[in-house]
């Protein structure tokens, strides 16, 4: 960073977030990051430059007008920021914490060039929280309703966001989530350390404050159909939100043995199903004393944090190429160092060895070395002839990605996939293949950010209304 000339607006120190004390954290599922106080948000609120021209907007996927909430914060208006925030982002508490702003509002943001950016989405969670903490929701007013019916598949953040944009719009909206709880990925895929699950429920009680219905335990695809829910039950329009909840394998031998879990099963029985409270919940989870977690994506360091909360002495993370090359958030890899993850880079698993009884007993690797870049513009893992070696592991938990689910698409007909079985949507609207169904999300682009697909999420919500307002009056 370059050197700060005192009193100069916007050099002052980017205020640092209060976290748990690494040793403490790594044995509870408390938050790790504490929040700002006022005086903390206000501070960092007031080196905000005002820009003529905000490039920090043009960043944001959801068009937050952050020069608005953050003006109101600076001005220790903390229940207008809030407000601010509502008229563009229906979840600002959960893009506050998990949103990779580093790489998007954040990086543009004129501060940056010279000094340190501003601290947005720290911002954008102060604003959440302080009005969850006065015991108020503020409910903009809806439109007058329209008499049309939208359907929205899944309640992850694409579909949270699609269901409150319409439903701003009054549209009468509701909600299939196959799950016994709301909030998809929200609730299944961040761990309650980085995501606490009642923020997430907060967030979907503002949604339903909103006219929204949330319908849990229906599996689009098998309860009903698109096609049954459009011709018999009168929708109008559907959205797709299904997210990319199938897990990768590796396909190496030994993947089948027990103790080996896809990120997606570990997470999910932690996260979802209150794992980490057992017996208090009835959901078991293996994990023993030493833990191997298989990628280097921020699914694969909420694994690792995971596996350490329930109890493993030692982890490993097993990735192919360097840290530089690392996927995950430069403040999930530093989280996980702090709390004791053993990173072993340039390392890619050839089997998982069994011991004799049908479990784990160790994981073989061979070392890498980094060759010329690939098709992700990323230097590609070439493997050293000779180096394999092993590691006693207990547990073996694969986290190198996720895709669609074929569910909907296969009892859709007429629905457009491509060879990786994601939706064909277009870009700007969400349309499928079929008229008055739109997809947005995981399920369109593959695995990707929270913010991205709430981002897909509001584009496809103009379109679905554009749609509905051609047809006349319902």
């Amino acid at each position: 960073m370059s050197e700060n000339k005192p009193g100069r607006k916007g050099s002052e120190p980017r205020q640092e977030m209060p976290r748990q004390d690494p040793m403490v954290r790594r044995t509870n599922f408390d938050e790790v990051a504490l929040g700002y106080s006022a005086e903390q948000a206000v501070a960092e609120a007031q080196r905000c430059l005002r820009c003529k021209k905000p490039f920090c907007v043009s960043g944001c996927p959801v068009e937050i007008d952050i020069p608005g909430f953050v003006t109101a914060i600076a001005e220790g208006d903390f229940d207008g920021a809030a407000r601010k925030l509502k008229e563009k982002n229906a979840l600002p508490a959960v893009c506050g914490r998990v949103c990779p702003q580093e790489d998007q509002c954040e990086k543009y943001c004129v501060l940056g060039k010279k000094w340190e950016p501003l601290a947005i989405g720290r911002l954008e969670r102060f604003a959440a929280d302080w009005e969850a903490k006065q015991g108020r929701m503020s409910v903009p007013e809806t439109a007058p309703p329209t008499g049309r019916k939208v359907g929205v598949v899944g309640s992850g953040p694409a579909g949270l966001t699609v269901a409150a944009d319409l439903a701003l719009l009054g549209h009468e909206v509701t909600i299939f989530e196959a799950l016994h709880a709301p909030g998809g990925v929200l609730v299944y895929g961040i761990p309650e350390f980085r995501l606490p699950k009642s923020i997430v429920a907060r967030e979907v009680e503002f949604i339903e404050k909103l006219g929204v219905k949330v319908e849990v335990d229906f599996v689009v695809g098998a309860t009903r159909t698109i096609g049954e829910l459009m011709n018999e039950e009168g929708y109008d329009a559907i959205f797709i939100g299904t997210g990319a909840g199938l897990p990768y394998f590796m396909n190496i031998p030994g993947e089948n043995l027990n103790g080996v879990y896809s990120a997606n099963e570990f997470l999910t029985r932690s996260n979802l199903m209150k794992a980490f409270r057992f017996p208090e919940y009835d959901t078991p989870v293996k994990v023993g004393k030493t833990v191997a977690v298989v990628g280097g994506g921020n699914v694969a360091m909420d694994s690792v944090r995971t596996a350490m909360r329930l109890g493993a002495e030692n982890v490993y993370c097993v990735y192919r190429r360097s840290r530089a090359e690392m996927p995950a958030r430069e403040e999930e890899i530093e989280n996980a160092l702090e709390e004791g993850m053993i990173l072993k880079e340039l390392h890619n698993p050839v089997r998982i060895i069994d011991d004799g009884n049908g479990w784990v007993k160790q994981i073989e690797c061979i070392k890498m070395k980094l060759g010329e870049p690939d098709a992700s513009g990323r230097r590609r893992p070439v493997p050293i002839e000779g180096s394999e070696f092993t590691i006693d592991v207990d547990v073996v938990v694969i986290a190198i990605g996720q895709g669609p689910n074929p569910l909907v698409p296969s009892t859709t007909e007429g629905l457009e996939t491509n060879k990786w079985g994601n939706i064909m949507a277009d870009a700007e609207t969400g349309l499928t293949s079929l008229e008055g169904v739109y997809a947005g999300g995981d399920i369109v682009t593959g695995a990707a950010t929270v913010i991205l697909a709430m981002g897909a999420g509001r584009k496809a919500a103009r379109a679905i209304h554009e749609y509905l307002m051609s047809k006349g009056q319902a």
